[in-house]
């Protein structure tokens, strides 16, 4: 019997990378683990449609709309939930809809639920660049995290290097915490006249490098910018196309200050800037680019990283431990904190001969299948995995 779990919405505008999260699991289960659950989203009234379109096209996803979960209800409703374990009218909807289990990620169902639970925790940011968070975001962060783990959440995390860092900085979750690596499903074979095409439209050249990251803070655009400029100073011009939203929740005033030095540093034709792009265009801009670009100071397990192994596009990461699990040899890595390592870095990068680029994206599609089907197969054992803990921890304690 299928297994009803509810979810809410990810992300969404302001941080594409959960929606997108989210987008994929319920995609990539419904194709490679047919039957095993079924995904109940749970949204406000006030949702666009565009928003919910992507989830409407799943066969399996049922969506309930109830204002409740409106945007603007949400610190009250996750008060409520902290201090009374639960809103009547969010367990009301739990037992209509004959929900199994609950999927958390920053949204608590609270604690009398009587469901099992997963959190997921895409990464620890906060406990390593708190000076990128305010104190009241950064606590509430934590207390959140802390109170999912005393709660008896089955903690979900995407990568190896999240887990072990969660159970040595949360020891009471030890043992409880399960790396599940996403991956995404290689997207439709594009003929790379039609990839060109679209760069063609947003002006690129015929060599630039692709570094699809929102202009937050930890995505580290101010070193790529002065090393653009390092090199622009020597007589090289490498243009880098930066597409993403440009707005920090957290940070307001950081993408209008980054814009500003670009226009300063006079580097607005090599640091190019089309902002948030329409998700169909990603996939050809990358094939068309000479290299993937990842400068992160922090990740949890990189969404466009794992977008360009699927497509057999080159990569050049910065030198996090999590960048280095996730790609392994197939990636160039730089010092993140090195405006020289990254110029270098740079400079070195030459495209790839069109055979070569052929043969790497039908290696990197049969590889990228293999790791999708693990990403589904991963999930459900969890899924049923904690179910399962949950029911013998539990027996005969529901009414």
């Amino acid at each position: 019997m299928s297994i009803r779990i509810a979810f809410t919405l990810i992300g969404g505008k302001k941080w594409t990378g959960g929606y997108n999260y989210l987008r994929n699991l319920l995609a990539t289960v419904e194709r490679h683990q047919p039957g095993h659950i079924t995904p109940i989203l749970m949204v406000g009234q006030d949702v666009e449609p565009a928003e919910l379109a992507p989830f409407r096209q799943l066969e399996n996803c049922e969506i309930v709309t109830d204002p409740v979960f409106d945007t603007e209800r949400q610190k009250a409703l996750q008060l409520h939930q902290l201090i009374l374990g639960g809103h009547p009218a969010v367990l009301a909807l739990l037992r209509t809809h004959r929900i199994d289990l609950v999927f958390e990620s920053a949204f608590f169902f609270g604690w009398r639920t009587q469901l099992p639970a997963i959190a997921w925790i895409p990464d620890l940011q906060h406990r390593y660049l708190p000076h990128l968070f305010g104190r009241l975001s950064r606590l509430k962060r934590e207390l959140g995290f802390r109170i999912q783990i005393g709660s008896g959440r089955a903690v979900m995390v995407s990568s190896e290097d999240t887990r072990q860092v969660c159970e040595h900085i949360y020891p009471g979750c030890s043992g409880a915490v399960h790396a599940v690596r996403f991956a995404v499903q290689a997207p439709r074979f594009i003929p790379d006249d039609e990839a060109r095409a679209v760069a063609d439209r947003y002006g690129l050249p015929e060599q630039y490098l692709l570094m699809p990251n929102q202009f937050w803070a930890h995505k580290n655009h101010r070193l790529v910018v002065h090393a653009l400029a390092k090199l622009r100073d020597q007589g090289r011009e490498i243009v880098v196309c930066a597409t993403g939203s440009q707005l920090d929740p957290r940070n307001p005033a950081f993408g209008p200050a980054l814009l500003e030095e670009v226009r300063d540093l006079r580097l607005t034709d090599l640091f190019r800037t089309p902002g948030l792009i329409p998700y169909p265009d990603l996939a050809p801009l990358m094939q068309a680019s000479m290299a993937l670009l990842n400068p992160s100071l922090f990740e949890g397990w990189s969404t466009t990283v794992e977008e360009a192994r699927t497509a057999g596009v080159p990569m050049v990461l910065s030198d996090l431990a999590v960048h280095r699990e996730q790609a392994g040899e197939q990636a160039t890595y730089f010092d993140r904190t090195s405006v020289d390592s990254l110029a270098e870095t740079l400079a070195a990068v030459r495209p790839l001969p069109a055979d070569e680029r052929r043969t790497r994206r039908a290696h990197a599609r049969i590889d990228s299948e293999r790791r999708v089907e693990r990403f589904a197969a991963d999930f459900v054992r969890l899924v049923e995995a904690t179910r399962t803990s949950y029911g013998r921890e539990n027996q005969g304690k529901r009414p």
